[in-house]
């Protein structure tokens, strides 16, 4: 009878292994969800490095148009507040992004979302929810989700990056608020955003 080696009981082993290990993780999967409609596990692993490259750094700066005056007014007052601190204050907006402080500049996309005071004492301060939708380039159709707290007084603001879509999928990192310019009689803002944008 032939002898085995001792290297070669140990490849078998790892071999054995390695097979009971697969079998398990796809019936693990299988088994995890009986819904048919969600997949995790081993496969969301392989799927997710579909089409991925490595992660980067990018950072983008534009100019933020809030818009209250004139028959092309991007922002728009939907709840208005009894408070006199204006707590509850809500305003929806479509607000130009251009590359620089004038609005005539090159329309890089548009702030999409709304905008709340959340501040009924203390420092005035907005809850931000936004996509940056962006329609210049490889750019175009591509969305930055901002979600997050602005005291607007304070010279500069930060505000988390949650997402996004289009060549911003998984998408994190944060954006830096500084007003340019405001005129307090027509609320009209114009605001300097840079965007640090981890991505793939």
């Amino acid at each position: 009878m032939a002898r085995i080696s001792r290297s070669q009981v140990i490849i078998n082993i790892i071999a054995i292994i390695v097979i009971m290990w697969l079998l398990f993780s796809v019936s693990a999967d299988e088994e995890e969800d009986g819904h048919g409609f969600v997949r995790s596990g081993g496969m969301d692993r392989k799927l997710l490095l579909l089409g991925l490259k490595r992660e980067k750094l990018s950072h983008f700066r534009f100019y933020w148009h809030d818009i209250f005056s004139g028959a092309n007014a991007s922002a728009v007052n939907i709840i208005k507040s009894a408070s006199k601190t204006g707590f509850g204050t809500v305003n929806m907006i479509d607000d130009p992004l251009t590359e620089k402080p004038d609005l005539s500049s090159k329309l890089l996309g548009r702030a999409q979302g709304f905008y709340g005071v959340t501040s009924s004492q203390g420092e005035f301060a907005l809850l931000m929810a936004m996509n940056f939708v962006f329609v210049q380039g490889k750019y175009n159709g591509s969305t930055i989700t901002i979600l997050g707290r602005n005291p607007v007084f304070n010279k500069v603001r930060e505000m988390p990056v949650i997402g996004g879509s289009g060549l911003f999928r998984f998408a994190r990192g944060y954006a830096h608020a500084s007003t340019y310019k405001f005129d307090p009689s027509s609320g009209d803002a114009i605001v300097e955003y840079n965007v640090f944008l981890l991505h793939y």
